[in-house]
């Protein structure tokens, strides 16, 4: 497949059948509508609302499989900039109309050799045919320079339509606020939103590719307004429908340090296709965050292909109540040989045991029950609340743990039927340094709103005492950053088991093929 090819648009009717051709040839797809004197005419709103439609549409045919990228600068009147100094590299140029002069400009301008594959078969030729509602539409003022805001985590067809509208809108500048984790701890999965550099570095390459005729200041806030409240300079805020009031507190606040009053244009949430009671009604990032779970979030590190590939070991972890028992018991169903490093710890606490020894020597014969054996009742108190004492019993019992898994897990690789993926579940995996006795690591997260929740119900615990229980766990953004697969509890069960369903078909063609590369 070609990554990188640019469409020349002259028959927006027939968009749809160009793209659902061209979707296998490439993974990005640049737009050039055809402009010619037949269309030079047409206004800024014209092409927003296009534009709006084209990118509408073209997720209907293609949802998320091809990066599409409507190119703005070619329709700015007086703009003599060269309307392809594209970022990316172009490997083929399609056409839905006959026009081999443009297309061997074009061809000439980004050095591409192969030839252009025309997609109407009539090779009819002409210029750009627009809807009628777009040529009728109302002209509209251009400003020096416009302002918007947002998360922009990974750049969605919601955010393609917002960006482009304040784009056509600017003949100056453009200046982004991108908020930074201090405004993002509301939003779904925040663990999972990029770094506010990343997500700065993603916006900056789509609106220069778009349209490099433009000065982008993007910048992070931590505030609902960023420079909203100081900048003099501006001119047009671009907002969505549904904070078309944060556009009017923004000119309120203006108003306030004697700051001219800014125009304000307001989009249309996109809606989403996909209502199911879990994902949002709109086109959003949460929703693309949501479909992250169960999916591959990073690859495994080489480091440890250096362990046997059989059994492939999976570390399951995640804080408290966040159902790690209940995922294993899933991945167990599905096939996965499960160690639990909670009843593990439970058979190292036994007498004859170099942990029991070990504790009992530190921790004296006041901590054991009647019958000899440990009480964790009476060494529970001894050491939580009590930092020195809790690292003495972590290294007590950790080292001896995971010596016991190793022996199993020895057992397990010399068993007449060795399994071929072991799920191992332990809630200390990360702070015990044991992901490196792992394959790969997969987590649970939930918002810390809802364990708190979950603590309260399944100890009888006050919110108090649950909030100090959640505060003791290793954050979420740092399980997440260790993780190659995550996973959420928060929504309903059946959605639990779609992502354990989806990790497992991932996780069993990824073996396979492994397995097939090795046999060759």
């Amino acid at each position: 497949m070609a990554s990188t090819g640019l469409l020349v648009v002259s028959n927006i009717k027939q968009l749809g059948k160009s793209l659902k051709s061209i979707e296998k040839y490439v993974s990005s797809l640049y737009i050039h509508l055809n402009v010619n004197a037949s269309s030079a005419s047409i206004t800024p709103p014209s092409w927003g609302r296009l534009i709006s439609q084209l990118y509408a549409d073209s997720h209907g045919y293609l949802g998320n499989k091809v990066d599409l990228r409507v190119l703005v600068s070619p329709l700015k009147k007086d703009n003599n900039v060269s309307p392809l100094q594209l970022l990316k590299p172009v490997d083929l140029i399609f056409s839905d109309a006959h026009h081999p002069e443009l297309c061997d400009s074009l061809r000439s301008t980004l050095n591409i050799s192969k030839p252009t594959i025309f997609l109407d078969e009539t090779k009819a030729s002409g210029c750009l045919q627009l809807p009628t509602e777009c040529v009728q539409a109302p002209s509209l003022q251009v400003y020096p320079t416009v302002v918007l805001g947002g998360t922009f985590d990974r750049i969605h067809l919601g955010h393609k339509i917002f960006l482009t509208q304040a784009v056509l809108r600017a003949c100056r500048r453009l200046v982004v606020g991108v908020t930074t984790a201090a405004m993002t701890k509301s939003k779904t999965l925040p663990e999972l939103i990029l770094p506010v550099e990343q997500r700065i570095a993603l916006l900056h390459e789509f609106l220069a590719d778009i349209d490099s005729t433009l000065q982008y200041d993007i910048v992070p806030i931590d505030d609902p307004f960023g420079p909203t409240q100081h900048d003099p300079e501006m001119d047009l805020i671009v907002v969505s429908a549904e904070t078309l009031r944060g556009g009017q507190k923004v000119n309120e606040l203006r108003a306030a340090k004697q700051l001219r009053q800014l125009d304000i244009f307001a989009i249309d949430i996109v809606e989403s296709n996909v209502q199911d009671g879990i994902h949002e009604s709109k086109v959003s990032s949460s929703n693309t965050r949501i479909d992250l779970l169960g999916t591959r979030w990073r690859q495994p590190q080489q480091a440890n292909s250096k362990m046997p590939m059989r059994p492939y070991i999976i570390g399951l972890t995640g804080g408290i109540c966040s159902g790690k028992s209940k995922m294993a018991q899933r991945l167990g169903d599905m096939g996965a040989h499960v160690i639990d490093c909670d009843k593990v710890a439970h058979d190292v606490y036994e007498p004859g045991q170099a942990c029991y020894t070990k504790i009992v020597e530190h921790f004296g014969k006041e901590i054991l029950s009647t019958n000899g054996r440990i009480d964790r009742s009476k060494l529970g108190p001894r050491v939580f609340g009590n930092p020195t004492e809790l690292h003495i019993l972590n290294g007590i019992v950790w080292p001896e743990l995971m010596l016991e898994v190793q022996r199993r897990l020895a057992k397990l690789r010399t068993a007449a039927v060795v399994p071929k993926v072991v799920v191992l579940e332990a809630a200390v995996l990360l702070r015990a340094g044991w992901e490196t006795n792992c394959h790969e690591v997969w987590s649970m997260i939930v918002p810390e709103e809802e364990a708190v929740k979950r603590i309260m119900e399944r100890n009888s615990l006050s919110e108090q005492e649950a909030r100090n229980r959640v505060a003791s766990q290793v954050a979420n953004a740092d399980i997440v950053a260790k993780s190659h697969v995550i996973f959420s509890s928060q929504w309903d069960y059946d959605f639990t088991q779609k992502q354990a369903d989806r990790a497992w078909q991932m996780l069993n063609k990824e073996l396979e093929s492994k397995e097939l590369q090795s046999s060759l």
